[in-house]
């Protein structure tokens, strides 16, 4: 199973402290700001907006803070032009790394790349050498399985079922997150994380001390200002998942 489910599981069950919940937050409304900017404040009508939106509430952003940033958007185009970046890379023990960016500073934002990938022994690619790897999904995630669920994700199409002790990961098409996620909220279904993601296609499988170094790596690029997500092939058993979950 991919890493990336079970590293949202590590990030959200550990929770963060005000200072990281605040970045999170910004890069979150920053992605809307970005969405709204390229296709309208309608989200009915801009799938890119409605998925920014989702991923914000999934990660507890205050609805005021929302419908702030599409008030202050309005039909107003002018301000800091973000433009979206993806750098490709590899991390120790060969773990291919996909860094998602929004910046105004290509420089800038290259230089701090760059740097991280050294620093915790990981090295950047050329465009290319990483992004075939991995596939965009919609990702629904779950603590709880049952009858319902399970129906309901077959009847509409469901890619992938994966299930561990800690949630089901359901996987569909990218095009379909809005109607998914519609008929999950009529059918009172609420996901615990609801995202497109990059999804690997095969994992690299990390013992404790492998994960501690690539998770360190990782954790390094999301602090970033200008790194919006960063998408890993790793796993780890789930085993490792429970005990990564009480430190």
């Amino acid at each position: 199973m991919s890493g990336h489910s079970k590293w949202s599981t590590i990030k959200r069950k550990k929770g963060v402290n005000d200072a990281k919940r605040g970045k999170l937050f910004a890069k979150l409304i920053r992605g809307i700001e970005v969405a709204a900017k390229n296709g309208g404040i309608d989200p009915d009508n801009n799938a890119s907006l409605y998925q920014a939106i989702s991923k914000a509430k999934s990660n507890s952003v205050p609805n005021e803070n929302i419908e702030r940033a599409l008030k202050r958007l309005g039909g107003d185009t002018d301000g800091d032009d973000y433009k979206e970046i993806f750098y490709e890379g590899y991390g120790p023990h060969g773990v291919a790394i996909l860094v998602e960016c929004l910046t105004d500073n290509r420089n800038r934002t290259s230089s701090d790349i760059k740097s991280t990938f050294s620093k915790f022994n990981g090295s950047t690619g050329t465009p290319g050498s990483v992004n075939y790897l991995f596939n965009r999904k919609a990702i629904f995630q779950f603590e709880d399985s049952n009858d319902e669920l399970i129906n309901l994700a077959i009847e509409n199409n469901c890619l992938d079922i994966l299930e561990n002790n800690n949630y089901i990961n359901l996987e569909f098409n990218p095009s379909d997150f809005k109607k998914i996620d519609k008929l999950f909220k009529e059918n009172n279904i609420t996901p615990i994380n609801s995202e497109v993601a990059y999804i690997p296609d095969n994992s690299i499988m990390l013992d404790s001390k492998m994960f501690d170094k690539v998770s360190k790596l990782i954790e390094a690029l999301e602090d970033l200002d200008d790194v919006q997500n960063v998408y890993s092939n790793f796993d780890i058993d789930d085993k490792l998942l429970d005990t990564a979950l009480t430190i």
